[in-house]
């Protein structure tokens, strides 16, 4: 083959690879390009610039891998910039668009499905797992914290708790209705009244703070054994029975906190709350808030701001509107109801509350009991911004 053939077929070779690197769309000066090249080693790669003389296919596939690589580069980039949002804007869609930071989440103990298929340790683990700060614990006659128990029973399960790593909110009990501190029935009020005062002392020895007290009944809807009581005369006893349990509470350094009922017909407006709670003139007589207790005719959000700071504990309760069982079945998981919880946690933080908001719910699943307990997180953290 003559000389002048192998130069014409090398020039229409090193023309061909030419238009095809030419026909790449580069975001930048071709690597070959004079200005390019003005900056890099005076004596470039065969691959970069192809001298006279022929161009192989082994130039051509280490110039290919070079554009590749580049572009393959010049993507990565451009997907990365991509995945960092801007400033991403809160969406109200999803979660608060404030972030509550000091107030702290919680869950009462019979959401769980304890004694029966739970025992307690298990029940303080999962809350713990689920992302919960504290356990509201309950006293009963028998279980864990119950009169059975003693210093050294609390003792340990303060222990228990702390291995774990999560706090006890506050104590709550059902005692309060089969024996209220102002029944006609005599001995129902003074078993009442030891039982009150024995859940103070529990909750002393267990290190906790806070109690919740029904101070008393006028009605109470789901009992068939309680006679009403007069309004007057209902509080005229839980006036007496709150002043004799606060004698020891403030020897103990724990706080009664009392709970709005309103379906037990006592202390039903926050000026009524404000009078009776007021009345006893002691920093241990508080108010444990609960918002869906007065759903069906009120809004938790008007009451918050009246009550300010004498609110001590908060009970969240879920409740709709559009049901028409007004027993402790009313009661729904939290964000499936009416409760407005953008306005109530915002007017809790305006009051400057920083204790624990505690989610009440009286019947744990039946199925996959560790789901109601999760889904309650989340909605909590969305409740309070924190996602």
């Amino acid at each position: 083959m003559s000389d002048g053939v192998k130069r014409v077929r090398s020039i229409t070779r090193e023309g061909k690879v030419r238009r095809r690197i030419d026909a790449i769309p580069f975001p930048f000066p071709r690597v070959d390009s004079p200005a390019t090249l003005a900056g890099m080693n005076p004596e470039p790669p065969e691959y970069l610039h192809p001298r006279p003389g022929g161009f192989t296919r082994r130039d051509l596939l280490r110039s290919g891998a070079l554009v590749g690589g580049v572009a393959a580069g010049l993507t990565g980039l451009n997907a990365a910039a991509q995945e960092i949002p801007a400033a991403a804007k809160p969406d109200e869609r999803r979660a608060s668009t404030k972030a509550y930071p000091k107030i702290k989440k919680s869950i009462n103990l019979w959401a769980f499905p304890y004694p029966d298929r739970m025992s307690l340790r298990e029940c303080l683990q999962l809350a713990k797992d689920a992302g919960f700060d504290a356990v509201e614990l309950n006293y009963d006659l028998d279980n864990d914290l119950s009169p059975k128990s003693g210093p050294a029973e609390y003792a340990a399960i303060r222990k228990m708790a702390d291995e774990i790593g999560i706090a006890i909110s506050g104590l709550c009990s059902f005692l309060f209705w089969p024996y209220p501190l102002t029944s006609n029935d005599p001995v129902k009020r003074a078993r009442g009244l030891e039982l009150a005062g024995l859940i103070a002392k529990a909750s002393a020895d267990l290190g906790v703070a806070d109690v919740l007290v029904v101070p008393g009944a006028v009605t109470i809807p789901w009992r068939d054994d309680h006679d009403p009581v007069s309004n007057d005369v209902c509080d005229a006893r839980a006036r007496e029975a709150v002043g004799k349990l606060l004698l020891d509470a403030e020897k103990l350094g724990v706080s009664l906190n009392m709970e709005n009922i309103f379906f037990n017909g006592f202390l039903m407006t926050p000026a009524e709350m404000n009078a009776f709670v007021d009345s006893f003139s002691s920093e241990h007589c508080r108010v444990h808030f609960d918002t869906g207790n007065i759903m069906q005719y009120q809004q938790p959000e008007h009451w918050i701001p009246q009550l300010g700071g004498r609110i001590k504990n908060v009970h969240l309760k879920e409740f709709h509107r559009a049901g028409t069982d007004h027993s402790l079945e009313c009661f729904r998981p939290l964000l499936d109801g009416s409760v407005d919880w953008p306005a109530v946690v915002a007017s809790l933080d305006a009051t400057g509350y920083e204790g624990y908001l505690t989610f009440e719910y009286f019947r744990p699943w039946k199925h996959y009991p560790e789901a109601l307990v999760h889904q309650t997180s989340d909605a909590l953290d969305r409740i309070l911004g924190r996602i």
